[in-house]
């Protein structure tokens, strides 16, 4: 990987309405082969935001320069971050990127707000039998596990991710630390053309792409994509 600096831990922060079960299965493999810590967080629901960047600038406080990242939101807060805090950030590994700058009709947001209507309205169990059987069975398994830890204050997560405003382009133009970027390429909530966006905004970013079929038999291969995606800039910059 190539670092600003070399970290000894990663914060790394789970999508909306996901868990850090998750987002530890998703990158503790790939960083413990680099003998880097991984950290998931456990969002609060009722306050996702605050606590994801809580916990980053806790463990900066503890660590030093750590690596950061997430899932979706979990990738955008990352990156937010990060811009802030470039002094405290050794890289960020952003996995399944879902819009950029203000939500608008982002397909994870308007996601989001159905969810968070139906849910008031029909009720979890309702709504946990429609999500598994319109969702494939990985996925299913691991959303009602959380949803079910995050009731009844689901439904405010969802708000809360559904209006979140991340960088623009202009502000990710500024961000000198490297990002390595993991796309779905047949994931409709989480398009490819944001994931591409977002590396040609950030001075130093790549791609690497996967299926959610691969997701579902290996959740590692998101941090493990990720891990790659920063190793590429590495190669392109002593090229």
């Amino acid at each position: 990987m190539v670092l600003t600096q070399s970290p000894t831990v990663a914060v790394v922060l789970p999508g909306t309405g996901s868990d850090a079960h998750f987002a530890e299965r998703a990158f503790r493999g790939p960083l413990d082969a680099r003998s880097v810590l991984t950290v998931a967080i456990e969002p609060d629901p009722r306050r996702v935001v605050d606590s994801y960047l809580e916990a980053m600038d806790a463990a900066a406080a503890e660590y030093g320069p750590i690596l950061v990242g997430g899932v979706s939101i979990g990738a955008a807060v990352a990156l937010q971050w990060a811009a802030r805090n470039p002094t405290l950030t050794s890289g960020v590994l952003a996995a399944l990127p879902a819009w950029t700058g203000a939500p608008d009709e982002a397909p994870a947001a308007a996601s989001a707000r159905f969810t968070a209507s139906q849910l008031r309205s029909e009720g979890l169990e309702s709504v946990i039998a429609a999500m598994l059987a319109s969702s494939p069975a990985w996925l299913g398994r691991e959303l009602e596990r959380s949803w079910r830890s995050q009731w009844p204050d689901l439904p405010c997560a969802l708000d809360e991710a559904s209006t979140y405003s991340g960088l623009t382009v202009a502000a990710m133009s500024k961000i000198g630390v490297p990002v390595g970027i993991a796309s779905a390429v047949d994931d409709p909530v989480h398009p490819s053309a944001i994931a591409y966006e977002w590396a040609a905004a950030l001075p130093h970013a790549h791609v690497g792409t996967l299926t959610l079929e691969q997701i579902g038999q290996d959740p590692a291969i998101l941090g493990s994509t990720c891990v790659k995606a920063l190793a590429a800039i590495e190669t392109t910059a002593s090229a």
